[in-house]
């Protein structure tokens, strides 16, 4: 835990950061503000100023900081390499960051594509994860946890190396779908992104338990 001290502030920090940019735009930002969307892409969820600039991040704060608490204490961190645990420590700062920071945006009146801007993110989210898939051992924190995977070191290094194909597949076609959505409408962005992440998903599940049938 002391090795990673100064990163874990700095993180924690910066995941929170936007109480700090929503205490500067109090003033300008309206009484209610829009936290939820549909898949038409329509604010659908409002939430107070407070509870907006305030409520939201403290969550984030807290699932950064129990990810990170999770990951050091992983029985099998000694398999956790350095480049997928630079990813558990920046993943929800950069996500708080993002997110908090459009819904600032469009506070304040700027016209923001939200679904476009959410696929984009969970594109991209989807071609690291899958870039680090492959090269992680078996661990208790970090990738696709079966049983089957966690019981047979080749049935993780089979399905990781698949699922790392997948995802970054899936995390480009996710991530055009939202430039795409952009002219095509935020209700094709929204169930064709869900319908591409189940299905990169199930194939890499489906496979883990194919190869668990066949003795791997």
């Amino acid at each position: 835990m002391k090795k990673y001290r100064r990163t874990i502030i700095l993180t924690t920090f910066l995941t929170g950061l936007p109480i700090l940019i929503g205490l500067i735009l109090w003033s300008k930002l309206p009484d209610s503000i829009a936290t939820h969307w549909g898949a038409n892409g329509q604010a659908n969820g409002w939430s107070s100023k407070a509870s907006t600039v305030f409520f939201l991040p403290c969550i984030l704060i807290i699932i950064h900081l129990f990810s990170v608490f999770l990951t050091l204490n992983d029985p099998k961190k000694t398999n956790i390499h350095k480049k997928p645990m630079t990813l558990i420590f920046w993943i929800v700062p950069v996500i708080s960051i993002l997110m908090n920071g459009i819904t600032y945006l469009i506070a304040l009146g700027i016209k923001v594509n939200i679904s476009a801007a959410v696929s984009i993110l969970m594109g991209t989210l989807f071609i690291l994860l899958g870039n680090y898939l492959p090269k992680l051992r078996q661990n208790y924190t970090i990738g696709i946890k079966l049983p089957w995977t966690l019981c047979s070191e080749e049935n993780w290094y089979r399905t990781h190396r698949l699922g790392g194909k997948l995802f970054i597949l899936g995390g480009i076609l996710v991530a055009l779908d939202g430039v795409a959505g952009i002219w095509l409408g935020d209700t094709f962005i929204f169930t064709t992104m869900i319908g591409i992440l189940l299905i990169c998903v199930a194939i890499s599940v489906g496979y883990s338990f194919w190869l668990f049938k066949k003795g791997i």
